[in-house]
């Protein structure tokens, strides 16, 4: 079973992820009994019948589609995946940020993808809680990085509040 890291701490992937094969529609996609990622595209597609389906909900967008597409049906998903198809493509940041700050997604934001030990800190900090690393990547050292540093200075999903209000608020109490 495949491994990954969520809320820090390496677990079994219980999930599938599928895709859209060249010459797949999203009507022609068999759908699993067990918890599966479906594209957005077999989400718009197939709502109802995946609502109705009795296994766990997710969805996975692609790094050119953004969060609004889910925006009414966003507390049904167990999980959310936001896909990096390279490890230079950032789009996806934004959409988990989004998701977090716009949405009030609470459930599990999910990295998929290129997804490297370098950028998980920064994906942390965009309020993605798991990640699905590269297979040639080592997971181990990949959770290590997300503690490599102790404080943050900026606001960002993770952490609402900057280093000066914290600094305040424990300095008033």
């Amino acid at each position: 079973m495949p491994r990954i890291i969520k809320n820090e701490s390496i677990v079994d992937d219980n999930w599938q992820v599928l895709t859209l094969a060249e010459g797949d529609t999203p009507e022609s996609l068999r759908l699993p009994a067990e918890p599966a990622l479906v594209p957005l595209a077999v989400w718009l597609a197939r709502r109802d019948e995946l609502i109705a389906t009795p296994a766990p909900l997710g969805v996975w967008l692609d790094s050119h589609e953004g969060p609004e597409a889910l925006a009414a049906d966003i507390a049904r998903f167990a999980v959310i995946g936001v896909n990096f198809p390279k490890f230079t493509d950032g789009r996806s940041y934004s959409s988990a940020r989004l998701l977090r700050e716009r949405y009030h997604y609470a459930g599990e934001i999910r990295a998929l993808g290129d997804v490297l030990q370098d950028q998980i800190f920064y994906m942390r900090r965009c309020g993605i809680d798991a990640y699905a690393l590269r297979a040639d990547k080592d997971i181990d050292k990949a959770l290590a990085a997300l503690r490599v540093f102790s404080e943050t200075y900026q606001a960002a999903a993770d952490q609402p509040q900057p280093l000066f209000r914290r600094r305040f608020a424990r300095e008033a109490a």
